[in-house]
């Protein structure tokens, strides 16, 4: 390719209401424009990284026996309606409607039309395992689409569905896909962590995330330095930190806080340790006998994870913050001095495991301006209703594996797989007929990868002052030949034209900078690029038969025999 028949559009300045690494370099470098919120153009040199991340999805997708098809964007409201999601999904699936008045969606994902193609063609346990995929462009009307492609309204995603005749194969199934998973991250060339996680709206009971590591991301990946244990926060399991309740060793007493309303406060005020200290979060369940109040409470220094509480008995449909006038009925005072002791209305206890075990504890007194001290389980109120782990592990818990303490680094999820089960299948009565002829339900898995989302995180993986740094394996062009006096040097374009004639009958992916452009101005659109290798050719190196190497990481270049210099991009480029 030579610049000259390509489409360069590099900006010295990044739009206004770009936030993050990623979306502001990308916009300089061309790659993309903004068309609307959360919708963006993939231009020429943006484009040609997705298209490289999808020939390795798509080459490790066929090696693991996936098969392609391509599902289409628009489905059917009828398919929604089966599996009952048409009123579980909420605004962020669009809704449209025929010139007939018939419900359709713009697809956020397939499981319904896939298990559909399904019933429809797989009759026989002869015909199974089978796992479709494609890579398609799906919608999701975000409320606040932000980050760039990190997080916008319309995306392309691969997405794989496999069908197995039970359990057993289904979970063979999920490990070949959780090993091709692993290969396409190692041939992208990004440094990743495939972690534990929650199944989410999709359903389930096993999930792996795929995390591309980076400071800017915003998920929190739990994981041992010491073991093979990881998952996303909102899974990891906290033990509790004390293995035993101790003895009280004080009296309960009601004390005065005035205007001290957040644990740390109540602390230092007190001269106490936070780790005394006992966090009350009130939220509620609405029946149809009104709203129950439930009373979670976790150490002052910790967090509660909603997800951990929303899977507890009685809330696995869904609980919301109790308003203040259900917090002042059922406590007898507003948010700030809340505690377990002296409720005016019953309230159902949860205590986290490591509060289940704490002793001469501190919590608020459910009186403005006052705590208590001292408070022991059995002693002083009755044991919790439930003992669970719904707190947010922090660094240094002990690893739940037994092998060491845990760390907490942050990661880009760029792809995820869920062993499904029986959830679609079942709603949608995809059968197969086994071996005595009888009809048997077939076991799904799910496995998507994020193929614009991965553009985004890579880029916040690999970035300097200068711009984007590629792996070779999805840089826009893997080598770049900058002839400094294109238009003055007979000598310069010659031997320019030759070497990129070579390496491109090599099968490197190289251009060839033909714009005559000043040697500052070309240096730095390739590095805002970020192509890995460049080759920089002048008319006085080649009075030294000499041409300059540097990669896009070094520092400085390296001086290279003309003649040397073909076999050394070879290489460098193809390592």
């Amino acid at each position: 390719m030579r610049a000259s028949q390509f489409f360069i559009a590099t900006l010295k300045e990044a739009p206004t209401d770009a936030e993050v690494v990623s979306h502001k370099l990308m916009t300089r470098a061309g790659m993309i424009r903004k068309l609307a919120g959360g919708i963006y153009t993939y231009m020429p040199m943006g484009l040609r990284v997705i298209r490289k991340i999808e020939a390795i999805i798509r080459e490790e997708m066929n090696r693991a026996g996936a098969i392609e098809l391509l599902m289409p964007l628009i489905q059917p409201a009828e398919l929604w309606q089966e599996t009952g999601r048409w009123d579980k999904m909420g605004p962020e699936m669009l809704r449209v409607k025929d010139r007939h008045d018939r419900d359709f969606i713009i697809q956020p994902t397939s499981e319904e039309v896939v298990t559909d193609i399904a019933r429809g063609e797989i009759h026989s346990y002869r015909q199974l395992p089978k796992n479709f995929y494609h890579i398609q462009t799906k919608f999701r009307d975000e409320r606040r689409p932000r980050f760039g492609l990190m997080r916008g309204r319309e995306f392309t995603m691969k997405d794989a569905y496999s069908f197995d005749r039970d359990e057993a194969a289904a979970e063979k199934s999920y490990q070949v896909m959780y090993a091709a998973y692993v290969k396409i991250f190692e041939r992208l060339g990004l440094s990743f962590r495939a972690v534990r996680a929650d199944t989410g709206a999709i359903g389930g009971s096993l999930s792996h995330e795929f995390q591309v590591i980076a400071d800017t991301g915003e998920d929190l990946l739990v994981y041992c330095p010491d073991s093979d244990y990881a998952a996303n926060i909102e899974l990891a399991e906290a033990l509790p930190l004390t293995a035993v309740r101790p003895a009280p060793i004080s009296a309960m007493t009601k004390v005065a806080t005035p205007d001290t309303i957040r644990c740390e406060d109540v602390a230092k005020l007190l001269s106490l340790p936070v780790e005394r200290t006992v966090k009350s979060i009130v939220i509620a369940t609405d029946t149809p006998l009104g709203a129950e109040v439930w009373l979670l409470l976790v150490r002052g220094d910790h967090d509660l994870n909603e997800v951990k509480a929303g899977k507890l008995p009685g809330l696995e449909g869904g609980f919301r913050f109790a308003t203040e006038q259900e917090i002042i009925e059922h406590f007898g005072c507003p948010p700030g001095f809340l505690g377990p002791l002296n409720t005016k209305k019953p309230v159902k206890v949860v205590a986290d495991r490591t509060v289940a075990n704490m002793a001469d504890f501190v919590s608020g007194a459910n009186e403005v301006g006052f705590h208590i001290t001292g408070i022991h389980w059995g002693r002083d109120l009755p044991e919790p209703d439930l003992i669970a782990d719904i707190r947010n592990v922090v660094t240094g818990d002990p690893s739940p594996d037994g092998k060491g303490k845990l760390a907490i680094q942050r990661g880009i999820e760029v792809g995820h797989v869920f062993f499904l089960g029986t959830k679609y299948s079942q709603a949608m009565n995809c059968t197969y007929l086994d071996e005595t002829g009888k009809p048997q339900t077939m076991v799904m898995g799910c496995y998507g990868i994020g193929v614009t989302r991965l553009v985004g995180a890579a880029i916040e993986q690999n970035n300097d002052e200068r711009g984007i740094v590629w792996p070779d394996s999805i840089a826009p062009f893997t080598l770049v030949i900058c002839p400094v006096g294109w238009g003055k040097s007979e000598a310069v374009r010659q031997a320019a034209t030759e070497l990129y004639e070579k390496l491109s009958v090599s099968g490197i992916d190289v251009i060839l900078d033909d714009r005559d452009e000043r040697p500052g101005v070309m240096f730095a659109d390739w590095e805002l690029i970020g192509v890995p290798h460049r080759i920089t050719i002048g008319d006085r190196g080649l009075k030294e038969g000499l041409v300059e190497y540097q990669h896009r990481r070094d520092k400085e270049a390296t001086k290279v025999p003309l003649t040397e210099i073909a076999a050394v991009a070879r290489q460098k480029a193809c390592a």
